[in-house]
Formats: structure tokens, C-alpha cells, sequence
């Protein structure tokens, strides 16, 4: 079963930079209509112009995912404009690196609003439709951390944790269904991610552990056009989180209980 990607109206939040901008090129040769979503109207501007000569008509449309109300104006403004949603791809997400005891509250309540509430909000609002027609597909971006865990991201890793069981558990509901339930779970990926959540440990990520944001979108749509339940792209991520969920949990915490010992001695904090 494919999710109707082709010739279909497809919901992309996220869009601005990173792994979304890759995808927005990716599905522009596919899709009749990409909606591209995001808060940096001016990034989507641009990437709507570079996307100009493509199949897709791109719609643009700035909106901040925290806000309920502006999220519900924008699907509606889609279906107003091309009709119901076909294929939604949940990209929009925030992070927090450090310790969470001395993280920002207000940081992290917006990294649950992005993370966890407009994933659920918007799927929920689109979903219902797509189960009627007998044909959709939902795309959520989860994250290694949505299949193992380890310390200075307890939050961030929680709201993966979500995503993932959700995605999964939202899987088995729609079998038969005619929709499409993928997630999308990469280890590092060179993007904006640690400029947003912030890094205390000043340490750089090495290249060899990372992949592009074009290699995690290709991953990423071509597994999803295949049906698949979890993507997991780039060889060393994959064998790293295969090692973290077959580790068992006390084993993990022996190993990153030095972790949080180093952090509060040197202080490290979450604030960014």
C-alpha cells in the first residue's frame, strides 16, 4: 500500500530548513499541490521560488503550530483552496540539549506544543477524512530518540517517545484502511537542530556520525512510499540505535550514570 503521494494534496510542516526543505524538494515533482508550513515566511518565500519550475503548486503558508486556532485556519484555508489533505507529514519539531533540571520551563512547554500537541491536532483534524476516502498517508518524524533514550535530552526524548508509540499504535488502527502510517526516526542529521536546542558541551557532532539533510529526506520519502512502519536512515544510526533498544535498561543507565554526574558538576544547562 502507498500513501498517495502522486497527484495529491500534501501537507508539509517543518518546511523552512533541514530535513523539510529537503523533502519540499522531493515531493514537488510528485505532488498536484504542496503546502509548505512553517513560522520564517521569508525561508518559505524562498524555497517556493526555488521550487517554482516544479509539478507541484506550492502554496505557502506561514503559521505558528503552537497556536490552535492559527493551525485550524491554515487546513482550512488548504481545503478551501485544493480540497482535503491527501498526505500530511508531521516534520515540525523542536529539541533541548542539557539538563533538565536546569532547562527552561517555557522552552519546554513550546517543545510540547510543536512536538506533541499540533502533531496529534493535526492529524487528528485530517485523519478523519482520509479514513472516509479509503486512501492517505501520515508521515511523523520521530527520531532515534523516539526507540532508545540517554541523558541531557529527557524531554526532547520524551516527546519522541510519543511520537513513536503513537505512530506505531495509530499504525495497527488504520490496517486495512487504505492509510499510510510511517515514522521517520534519524540519529544526527546537519541541520539547524543544535543551533535551536542549544549544545552546553560545545562538542561538535563528527561528521562520520552525521548525514545530510537530502540523504534523510530521500530515506525518508522512499520509505514512506513504500508503506514501510519505521525509517531509519544512514548505516551508523541505524547500528547505533539497533544497539541501544537491544541493550537492556540497566546496562544504559550503568553507562550513562557518569553522564549526569559530569553535567551538574560542570553545571550544564539546557537554557539556550
Amino acid at each position: 500500500m502507498r500513501p498517495p503521494v502522486d497527484n495529491g494534496v500534501v501537507l508539509l510542516t517543518g518546511a523552512s530548513s533541514g530535513i523539510g526543505a529537503a523533502m519540499a524538494m522531493g515531493l514537488a515533482g510528485q505532488a498536484r499541490v504542496l503546502v509548505i508550513v512553517a513560522r520564517r515566511q521569508a525561508r518559505l518565500e524562498a524555497l517556493a521560488e526555488a521550487l517554482a519550475d516544479a509539478r507541484a503548486e506550492i502554496m505557502v503558508l506561514p503559521c505558528d503550530l503552537t497556536d490552535e486556532d492559527a493551525t485550524e485556519a491554515m487546513v482550512s484555508a488548504v481545503e478551501a483552496a485544493h480540497g482535503p489533505v491527501d498526505v500530511l507529514i508531521n516534520n515540525a519539531g523542536l529539541g533541548d540539549i542539557g539538563l533538565f533540571s536546569a532547562s527552561s520551563w517555557e522552552k519546554n512547554r513550546r517543545m510540547i506544543d510543536v512536538n506533541i500537541t499540533a502533531l496529534l491536532f493535526l492529524t487528528h483534524r485530517v485523519l478523519p477524512g482520509m479514513v472516509e476516502r479509503g486512501r492517505g498517508g501520515i508521515l511523523n518524524v520521530s527520531s532515534g530518540f523516539g526507540l532508545t533514550w540517554m541523558p541531557i535530552f529527557s524531554a526532547y526524548v520524551a516527546t519522541k517517545h510519543f511520537v513513536s508509540s503513537f505512530s506505531e499504535s495509530l499504525r495497527t488502527e488504520l490496517s486495512g484502511s487504505g492509510v499510510v502510517v510511517t515514522q521517520l526516526c534519524p540519529g544526527p542529521v546537519a541541520t539547524e537542530f543544535e543551533q535551536v536546542a542549544g549544545n552546553p558541551t560545545d562538542q561538535r557532532i563528527p561528521d562520520f556520525l552525521q548525514i545530510s539533510a537530502e540523504h534523510c529526506a530521500r530515506s525518508a520519502l522512499r520509505g514512506f512510499m513504500r508503506g514501510r512502519a519505521v525509517v531509519v536512515p544512514g548505516l551508523m544510526a541505524f547500528i547505533a540505535i539497533s544497539l541501544g533498544r537491544l541493550t537492556p535498561s540497566w546496562v544504559l543507565r550503568l553507562l550513562y550514570a557518569p553522564v549526569g554526574r559530569m553535567f551538574r558538576r560542570q553545571g550544564g544547562s539546557g537554557e539556550s
